[in-house]
């Protein structure tokens, strides 16, 4: 719309200006010429676009969606055409949800998924989903695959050393669904997970346990060696003793 309005104005003010300067309106002259380099100008900077880094743009004319799309800079464009500008750097996405367990418990957890956006399929993404992709794709296949995830885990297994393979299964199974669509998944991060409080404290009194009898053996396996020392040491006493006239 600019640029129809800067072509008229343009057009018009070509007209004024001829007419005025013909007739010898100095002021009227001026101003017409004003009002053509305005024009111009406007009409010029709507044939260029800018697209900031770390951003590529979508060409749609009319509902005709560019197979290409613009790289960070300027770029020619045709002016009646509507730039749509997507983001392909790393995102985050922070959720806190309830999940179950292999035994059937609600746990709560807390997770950030780091993704961007692949620019080669921006158009694509465009043309099928539209500019909030992440709310559309992203967050709907996330949850679910989360859910699935943690339900193949027992509640224990989440709190303790399977929280890495858990994160890892998560992000493997969400780049197999949204990977093809254009989007990248680069991490899944476990940021907290909360269990229920009686088996929360369960755990870590087994924890606890554990941690206790691993001590008493250690202590238990020093005391055999000093022993063991001590036996040495007495034996070769005795045999020095006896080696003597």
């Amino acid at each position: 719309m600019p640029f129809l309005i800067a072509i008229v104005v343009f057009v018009v003010g070509i007209v004024v200006y001829f007419k005025m300067k013909k007739i010898g309106r100095k002021q009227e002259t001026f101003l017409a010429l004003v009002a053509v380099l305005v024009a111009a100008g406007i009409g010029i900077f709507n044939v260029f676009t800018v697209v900031p880094a770390g951003t590529v743009g979508v060409v749609d004319f009319l509902g005709n969606v560019n197979d290409n799309t613009l790289k960070a800079g300027v770029n020619l464009v045709n002016p009646f055409a509507k730039v749509i500008k997507f983001s392909i750097k790393t995102q985050e996405l922070k959720e806190v949800m309830n999940v179950p367990s292999k035994e059937g418990l609600s746990v709560q957890l807390e997770i950030s998924l780091l993704f961007r956006l692949d620019p080669d399929n921006a158009n694509i993404i465009y043309k099928t989903v539209g500019p909030n992709y992440a709310e559309i794709i992203l967050m709907p296949q996330f949850r679910s695959v989360v859910r699935g995830v943690t339900a193949r885990y027992q509640a224990k297994a989440l709190y303790t050393a399977s929280r890495e393979k858990l994160a890892g299964e998560i992000m493997d199974e969400l780049e197999g669904l949204v990977g093809p669509r254009g989007i990248t998944i680069e991490t899944a991060a476990l940021r907290q997970i909360i269990l229920p409080e009686r088996l929360t404290k369960s755990i870590e009194e087994k924890l606890q346990a554990e941690q206790e009898s691993q001590r008493m053996a250690f202590v238990l396996k020093k005391e055999e060696q000093e022993a063991e020392r001590k036996r040495i040491e007495a034996k070769g006493i005795k045999e020095l003793r006896i080696s003597k006239p």
